[in-house]
Order: structure tokens, then C-alpha cells, then sequence
């Protein structure tokens, strides 16, 4: 079954092509990363899955229904946390619950179960000045999984942090991806992030963005430190490199 599935999307802005006939998907508890390079229109695609606008051409599909133009059934993160200043980590992660209508009482009880998961247990009352790059990201990915657990779309959730940091963000996605139970399409533009996460990378060409190649990731899990220096790792990124 197909959880996520883009056909034959193709989008204009202001007379510039943007995607031309992108086709792609990603089935239920997958991680399909798009790697391309920057300004390709890899943030459009995610604009069109997520509902916020309507592509020229093609159609969105999610468990198999037309979604095209529809916007609430994804959960999108971008670059940036868009943590707001004011308010406790809780609070934050809280949003989605309490715009759905949710008392701000029951929302932070149903939030704090997932603290634990996603390593901030201890920081429910901080504030986001009060947290490192790291933890402000997981407080953001944590309040994207409660808007909507099941699909998530991440668009460079790493790509503001440091060289180490982003490194163990990395790893610690992957601990917790697998208690979530979610599917995941991510954009990145680092071909190293994108081996280490994926089961799939589609790799997008210059602008306007079209499918030039897809690669099965077939590297065993867990992942760890290792897997970037083995012999498959670097036998898919010398594969990827050559059409890049």
C-alpha cells in the first residue's frame, strides 16, 4: 500500500518552471529522502503534498485518495523550528492539539507522553532560548508528529545545525523513527544524509526538478557511525555522485 503518492506534477510560478512530471512515492513506515540541489523545487513539491498549493499538472494521492489541493492531512517541518519565543516547550508542541480545539489541560497531558520518546523529558517548562539547536529541532519534529503522526513531511529539519550536532540528530531520527510509526518523505541536499536515513532517495535534476535516478538504500539497520565509512555506503554515494 502506498501511503504517499505524487503523479505526473508538474508547476509553474510566474512563467519558470519549476517541476516537471515528477512521479514518486513512499510507502507506510518508509523514509524516502529527495535529494537535489538547492533551488530545485524540492520545498514546491512538499507545498503541493501538503496542500498549500495546487500543482499545474498531476495529482497527490495519500492511502490511496485523491488529496491534491487539500490541505491538514500531512504534517510538514521545515528548516527553520518556528518555535514561538514566548511560550514553554510544551506549549509549543502543544499548537496543533489546542487549533484542533483541544483544551490547553488535555493537550499538554497527551504531549507529555512523548517527551520521553523524543529526549525531552526534563524540559516541558524551558523555554526555547533556554535549549540547544538540537533539542529546538526535536521539539519541533515532536510538535509536527502531533499534528499529524502518520505522514510527516521534513524539509531539511537539519540543515541550520553544526557538522556534530546534525550528526547525532541524524542518528537519534533513526532511534526514534522506529517507535513512530511514520511515514517519512524528507528533503535534504546532503548526499550522506540522505544514504544514512533512507530506505529510497529519489534524485531531483537542476530546476526545472524531474526524477533523473532512484536509489534502493540497501544497507542493513540499526545504522550507526559505521555505516558511513563501509563498503556499500560508499559504493551508493559514488553512484549518486556520478549524476550529480
Amino acid at each position: 500500500m502506498k501511503k504517499v503518492e505524487v503523479v505526473g506534477i508538474s508547476s509553474e510560478y510566474e512563467n519558470l518552471r519549476v517541476l516537471e512530471d515528477i512521479s514518486l512515492y513512499a510507502v507506510e513506515n518508509e523514509l524516502v529522502s529527495i535529494l537535489g540541489p538547492s533551488g530545485c523545487g524540492k520545498s514546491t513539491l512538499f507545498n503541493i503534498i501538503s496542500g498549500l498549493i495546487k500543482p499545474d499538472r498531476g495529482k497527490v494521492f495519500i492511502d490511496g485518495r485523491e488529496h491534491t489541493g487539500k490541505p491538514g492531512r500531512v504534517s510538514y517541518m521545515q528548516q527553520k523550528d518556528l518555535l514561538f519565543p514566548w511560550r514553554t516547550i510544551i506549549d509549543n508542541v502543544c499548537i496543533p492539539l489546542v487549533i484542533r480545539g483541544e483544551s490547553i489541560e488535555k493537550a499538554r497531558d497527551r504531549a507529555d507522553k512523548y517527551f520521553d520518546v523524543f529526549g525531552l523529558d526534563g524540559f516541558q517548562k524551558k523555554y526555547p532560548f533556554q535549549l540547544s539547536g538540537g533539542m529546538r529541532q526535536r521539539a519541533a519534529l515532536l510538535r509536527t508528529y502531533m499534528f499529524k503522526s502518520d505522514i510527516m513531511l521534513l524539509d531539511e529539519p537539519f540543515g541550520g545545525l553544526d557538522a556534530i550536532t546534525k550528526r547525532k540528530m541524524q542518528k537519534w531520527l533513526l532511534q526514534v523513527i522506529g517507535k513512530l510509526n511514520s511515514t517519512i518523505l524528507f528533503i535534504t541536499h546532503d548526499i550522506d544524509e540522505a544514504i544514512f536515513l533512507s530506505d529510497r532517495i529519489y534524485l531531483f535534476t537542476e530546476r526545472p526538478a524531474s526524477v533523473s535516478r532512484i536509489f534502493c538504500v540497501d544497507i542493513e539497520r540499526p545504522r550507526g557511525s559505521k555505516t558511513f565509512t563501509s563498503e556499500r555506503f560508499n559504493r551508493l554515494k559514488e553512484g549518486i555522485l556520478e549524476y550529480l
